[in-house]
């Protein structure tokens, strides 16, 4: 086997993280390194239109950490893509700016729809074969991309701004979230998760959901009741409504600190999973798929293997 050396940097509103896999000659993925910081780039980006300067800097510390890993690992080639925050930020030539002197390169500050299709490319990489056309959806921090698809190939895809981040600043302020900011948050999601099926699965023709990103694993991770983080027990998992609405429920009753205390919990995400999970519950509701499945793979090994 010749294998090549790749590095993929997925830059999003709330996390910040890096691949570096070798790719064999029947084009899969074999990790090196995979790991995830969260930094929060897009902190106050719905309500200033700016990033901020300390969101900036965490970014950039990251970035600095992730280069050196690459020039220790060898890899051949690099691909840094950014996503929602960077690209609905005034000041996102700063952010670049950041990147080129940090890592050498630009990132790329992709569409919507391009995002969607990586997502897609990379969750289904490593999926088990499916007779029908799945929809996939990838809740990230200020958006949520909806691809529909079979095979390997895309049909429709749509990227929307409904995100953990997001939401958590537009509406769930209290700790825990009252009644009233449920309300307007699961409001708030439903008419953007009903015009974005419109367009990703009109005819509902996907007999298969399936998940990724950070938000649906931890969401599995506690409804499987795991000790500790473990990808290898979470990839591949199957959710059914219920199961979401009960994970949901629970963590909006909880506070911050019990949300923190929960062994599956990533530090950085306590504050925003009840958005998360509220855009998965209300995703599965919307769509009329009483089933989810959960991927560990995402949009970060599609960059990767496009380096």
């Amino acid at each position: 086997m010749t294998a090549r050396r790749v590095a993929g940097i997925d830059c999003g509103t709330n996390s910040i993280r890096l691949l570096i896999a070798d790719i064999d000659d029947d084009g899969r993925l074999h990790d090196v390194v995979r790991r995830m910081e969260v930094v929060r780039l897009g902190e106050g980006v719905d309500r200033t239109g700016r990033l901020a300067d300390a969101a900036i800097e965490r970014t950039r510390a990251a970035l600095a950490d992730y280069t050196a890993q690459i020039r220790e690992h060898g890899a051949e080639a690099i691909r840094m893509v950014a996503t929602s925050a960077s690209r609905d930020a005034a000041n996102a030539a700063d952010f670049t700016a950041m990147v080129e002197a940090v890592l050498g390169q630009a990132p790329e500050v992709i569409t919507g729809d391009e995002e969607a299709r990586l997502s897609f490319t990379g969750a289904v990489a490593t999926l088990p074969a499916h007779d029908g056309q799945r929809l996939l959806i990838d809740i990230g921090g200020g958006s949520t991309e909806f691809v529909r698809g079979t095979g390997g190939d895309v049909i429709a895809a749509i990227s929307v701004d409904v995100g953990c981040v997001r939401m958590t600043e537009r509406h769930l302020r209290s700790d825990p979230p009252g009644p009233a900011e449920m309300d307007a948050a699961t409001a708030d999601i439903t008419g953007i998760a009903d015009r974005a099926l419109a367009v990703a699965d009109p005819g509902r023709e996907a007999t298969e959901l399936v998940a990724v990103a950070g938000t649906a694993t931890t969401v599995a991770a506690i409804s499987l009741a795991l000790p500790a983080y473990d990808p290898d027990a979470i990839d591949g998992t199957r959710l059914t409504y219920e199961q979401v609405a009960k994970v949901t429920a629970d963590l909006a009753a909880a506070d911050h600190a019990a949300r923190l205390a929960i062994p599956v919990m990533h530090p950085g995400r306590a504050d925003v999973i009840v958005g998360g999970a509220l855009v998965l519950r209300t995703i599965m509701e919307r769509s009329g798929i009483g089933e989810v499945l959960i991927s560990e793979h995402d949009i970060l090994d599609g960059i990767a293997l496009s380096a």
